[in-house]
Order: structure tokens, then C-alpha cells, then sequence
């Protein structure tokens, strides 16, 4: 009899053991403005449906797309008060929590493809523990491509840009801080409503890659575009590091692995939708003027003199600052 409720006594306290092992299912919810449908959207979930197969249903995510979760302030509020896990930025909106989020933004910085790829190599890994020191995990960072000026009517200097009404995002400081080295007052307002805005006149310029000029509707308004790139657009995406951090360490690595995984897929989809864009674009009507050389040592000038303005009031740090100028200057095969 003893040795019986011995044997029910150590058969229970196993059951409570295996119990206490198992850990409870997580969902984040994680909200974009990326519209559904798109390829953000595509690969995003893909890497959601991987993460959950590989952690056996441990770990899932909600996407909450299309700006149905506000904009950028209301997203990292609902983050903070823990109604989100989550949320899929560009750099720029990223700005308020990590100065260095918008590094790659700054104005005409770089000329190509492979100088984004050779300083993405030096300052990615420096982003990612920027981020974690500000209570993120940066588990996705991919190139959306550069962006450049549309407009309703027809830039070809900066008189012409003088004249314009043109969009900043809300709380995009670099952004601002290049146009108002260029003699123009930007108007900010939030991404969304970029395209109603374009529609009543309060703007009728704002900068996009050819990919996300399409992907919101920019393409039906635009009527010309400036072939200069402006600026290089990165999308983010940033977890609460305390959810983070409540996961195994096995689906921490999945996390970063398969989210990793999708982002690093959208480096190639947005390249290859960027050149195909802009044919797009020209079937449309739209007219891509290509600044002469003159014209375009103007804009680079004006691009240093904003980064420069921006590192003196601080809106970069001054050691991303300096990581990037070593990179670039690497990049360019400077000694």
C-alpha cells in the first residue's frame, strides 16, 4: 500500500514536471502600413508560417497590415502598453526610439547599388545592438531600394522642387533636415496619407521607391520623376525584446532565423520589382528626367551640407557617424 502511493506520489510529480516544461504558446501581433497583398506582406507571412512549423506551434504572429493599427506613433505606443508585440517600420519611422534607425536615409548618400551592399555589411550588426539597447529585437532589416522625387508637376532644379509642395514623413528628421538644405519647407504628414494628400493638392511631391510608388497608389496622381536617388529606404522589423526574451533560447534562434530568412528574400523581390517599376511607371505616362552632371553635383552638395547639419545636432550619433564615413569610404576603395 505504501509502496503503491509511492509509485502514484512520483508518477504525479512527473506529470508536473513535464507540464512545467512545455511552454505556453506565444502570438505576437505585429502591425505594418505595408498594404496586403504585397510582396512585404508575402514573405512576412511566409516566415511567420516557418517560424510556427518549426516551433511546433509555440511561436506565432498576427499581422495587422495596412496601417489598421494607426501610424507610427499610435504602433510603438500599442507596443509599449503591450496591445502589440510588434511592428514593420522604414528607418525613418523608426527614428523616435533609435536616432541611428534612418542611418542609410541620409540624403544623397550613396550612388549605387553595391556601396548600400558593402556598408549594410559594417553598420547592419551595429543597428541590430542599437536596437536592443533601446528594448527591441531588430530580427528583419531589408532594402527596399532607393527612393527618388515624384511629382504632380515637372522638377528639374531646385527652383522647381522651391516651388513645390512637398510630403516629409511625420517625424522623419533627416528627411526634413535635406529638404531644408535644398530652400524647401517640407510638409510632414504620416505615410498613409500620402495618397489622399496628393489627390486635394496639399502635396503634390513626395519621394518613393518606383516599387512603393505602385504598391500605395502614388503611380495614378505622379506625373515625372527625378532620376536621382534621393535616399536609400530600409524596412524594420522590431519585437519587445522582454517578449523576446520570454521564449526558449531554440525559438529565439528561430525567430531571428526564419523572420531573418524573409527579409533577406525581400532584398532580391524589391530589387528585381524596382527595375521592373520603372518600366511600369513610363508605360503610365510618367516622364524620368535624368539631371545632367551640373545638376546633380548641386544635389550631392546639398546632401552634405544636411548630413552634416544632422550629425552637429545630434539626430545621428556621432559613432554610427563615423562607421558609416569608414564604411563608404571602404565602399568607394578609399584608404
Amino acid at each position: 500500500m505504501v509502496q503503491q502511493m509511492k509509485l502514484r506520489n512520483l508518477f504525479a510529480l512527473a506529470l508536473l514536471g513535464l507540464a512545467g516544461s512545455v511552454q505556453a504558446a506565444t502570438t505576437m501581433k505585429i502591425a505594418t502600413v505595408a498594404p496586403d497583398g504585397t510582396a512585404w506582406m508575402r514573405e512576412m507571412r511566409a516566415g511567420a508560417d516557418a517560424l510556427k512549423k518549426r516551433t511546433e506551434g509555440r511561436v506565432e504572429i498576427k499581422y495587422y497590415p495596412g496601417g489598421v493599427m494607426g501610424d507610427e506613433p499610435s504602433v510603438l505606443r500599442k507596443i509599449k502598453i503591450g496591445q502589440l508585440q510588434g511592428g514593420a517600420f522604414t528607418g525613418g519611422e523608426l527614428s523616435a526610439i533609435v536616432k541611428d534607425a534612418q542611418i542609410y536615409s541620409l540624403p544623397f548618400l550613396f550612388k549605387n547599388q553595391e556601396e548600400v551592399d558593402k556598408v549594410r555589411q559594417q553598420l547592419d550588426p551595429l543597428l541590430k545592438k542599437s536596437f536592443e539597447q533601446a528594448g527591441f529585437e531588430a530580427v528583419g532589416i531589408s532594402g527596399g531600394g532607393f527612393a527618388y522625387l515624384m511629382s504632380v508637376k515637372d522638377i528639374r532644379n531646385k527652383d522647381d522642387l522651391k516651388a513645390a509642395k512637398v510630403w516629409v514623413p511625420q517625424g522623419d528628421r533627416i528627411a526634413e533636415a535635406g529638404f531644408k538644405a535644398g530652400g524647401v519647407t517640407p510638409i510632414p504628414l504620416p505615410l498613409a496619407d500620402v495618397y489622399t494628400s496628393l489627390q486635394t493638392g496639399l502635396i503634390d511631391t513626395a519621394a518613393n521607391t518606383p516599387a512603393g510608388a505602385i504598391a500605395f497608389q502614388w503611380h495614378t496622381k505622379i506625373k515625372h520623376m527625378v532620376d536621382l536617388p534621393l535616399t536609400y529606404v530600409v524596412g524594420i522589423l522590431v519585437i519587445d525584446k522582454k517578449v523576446v526574451d520570454g521564449l526558449s533560447a531554440d525559438d529565439q534562434k528561430a525567430l531571428n532565423d526564419e523572420l531573418g530568412a524573409a527579409f533577406a528574400r525581400l532584398e532580391k523581390i524589391n530589387r528585381d520589382d524596382n527595375a521592373q517599376a520603372r518600366g511600369v511607371l513610363e508605360k503610365q505616362g510618367v516622364t524620368i528626367f535624368a539631371p545632367n552632371a551640373e545638376e546633380t553635383k548641386a544635389w550631392e552638395t546639398v546632401g552634405s551640407t544636411a548630413r552634416k547639419e544632422l550629425v552637429a545636432q545630434n539626430e545621428v550619433t556621432p559613432e554610427m557617424a563615423a562607421a558609416l564615413d569608414k564604411a563608404l569610404a571602404a565602399a568607394r576603395g578609399s584608404k
